[in-house]
């Protein structure tokens, strides 16, 4: 039921007369009025935060914990009564409350930009409090599955050990974000196991011969590097235009949307018959692509996901010089020179070569390994029907890798 207009002007006058008496250092009778101006009109969280302060001047935690509540059962999201018990719940030693309550706090606080420098100040001492408890909790339960892990041997503990590290805080859990075609059911890996590439030793064993190729195309200035991004003039700026035709990033292609570049082909023979031993991903106009990425000192490629999950996406590294990195979703890897992977590329990745020199990869797209033989012709079939409808659901530049 709304207070009357009486009572508010009463309860106006009980606050007023709180905020003097709390100004005077008598939180007692500043507790009383506030009590007796919640009883006239309890309707205003404003008047429970100041009975919550008196309470806390009197070191009366539990009045102070009921005052806080009287607040935010008028205003579940009220940041400052949040804020206020927290604050109460940390002082108490209620650590795994404070760090519920401290999370909820940062979700409804303002921006940075708008927060005063106390405020500020606060709020990062509540972000490092979080990080704190985050850290004691995963260290406490590490130790609890010391011996339950070694008992596992040599099984594959990567999803185990990227469950728990997203419920205790330590990592996120990226999804797939695919800007074509979406295969639905397949695990959203971040870097697929080894096993499933049966073939990529016999890739790695050509790692010699692949490096010498390209680095007589760079020696000698051989034509055929593009820039990787190429965006269409008069596009509006985005992430990329820091990259826009730019050789920072540089590609020179060997297969391009399905099709063999010939001459780079025949200038690369090594590199040429390691990639026809491999069980390549094969798409009408779109797959497979392979080319060597040419990433020159100080470039970043910004985080961004690629266009199906229907493939993998394999690097050998060539030539890595320290500084350079890559991240898939919640892991971070470093090239190691002839040591080859396979990532899922619609998570969200990255790569950096933070060094003075040039970093190079050979890039190549293979089936996605939990896609079957029969999916496989399905989709190709698929997409020729498409095309030859008129109405692709992607054009090919959508699948540069």
């Amino acid at each position: 039921m709304a207070s009357t207009g009486g009572s508010a002007q009463t309860a106006q006058q009980l606050n007023a007369d709180g905020v003097r008496a709390l100004d005077a250092g008598d939180a007692a009778r500043a507790a009383e009025l506030f009590r007796r101006a919640i009883g006239a009109d309890g309707h205003a969280p404003a008047l429970w935060l100041n009975l919550a302060k008196a309470c806390r001047l009197l070191r009366d935690a539990e009045g102070e914990r009921a005052a806080l509540e009287g607040a935010l059962a008028i205003d579940a999201r009220h940041f400052m009564a949040l804020l206020r018990r927290a604050e109460l719940e940390q002082r108490l030693g209620e650590l795994a409350q404070a760090t519920v309550t401290w999370a909820a706090v940062l979700q409804v606080a303002p921006p940075p930009e708008q927060r005063a420098p106390a405020l500020a100040r606060l709020l990062a001492d509540a972000e490092a409090f979080l990080a704190e408890q985050s850290a004691a909790l995963g260290a406490a339960i590490d130790a609890g599955l010391a011996a339950a892990r070694a008992a596992a041997g040599d099984a594959e503990l990567r999803r185990v050990d990227a469950a728990i590290d997203a419920a205790v805080g330590r990592r996120r859990i990226y999804a797939n974000e695919c800007a074509g075609l979406h295969f639905p059911f397949l695990p959203a890996d971040e870097f697929f196991p080894r096993r499933h590439f049966p073939w990529l030793p016999t890739l790695e064993a050509a790692t010699d011969a692949i490096r010498a190729e390209l680095v007589d195309l760079l020696t000698n200035g051989a034509a055929g590097f593009v820039p990787y991004v190429s965006m269409p003039a008069g596009a509006p700026p985005t992430k990329w235009a820091p990259l826009d035709n730019s050789l920072s990033w540089g590609a020179y292609y060997l297969w391009k949307y399905g099709e063999p570049v010939d001459a780079a082909l025949e200038r690369c023979p090594a590199t040429a018959a390691a990639l026809a031993a491999v069980p390549q991903a094969a798409l009408p106009g779109r797959a497979p692509t392979a080319f060597f990425s040419i990433l020159r000192p100080r470039t970043h490629i910004p985080p961004h996901t690629g266009v199906t999950n229907v493939r993998t996406i394999v690097h050998l590294p060539l030539i890595v010089p320290p500084g350079c990195g890559f991240r898939v979703g919640g892991e971070t890897r470093e090239w190691k020179v002839g040591e080859a992977f396979a990532f899922d590329d619609t998570i969200e990745h990255e790569a950096w070569n933070d060094s003075d020199e040039l970093r190079a990869v050979l890039i190549l797209d293979v089936w996605n390994p939990h896609i079957t033989e029969a999916e496989r012709e399905l989709l190709q079939t698929f997409f020729r029907v498409a095309d030859s409808s008129g109405h692709a659901p992607e054009r090919r530049e959508d699948y540069a890798s």
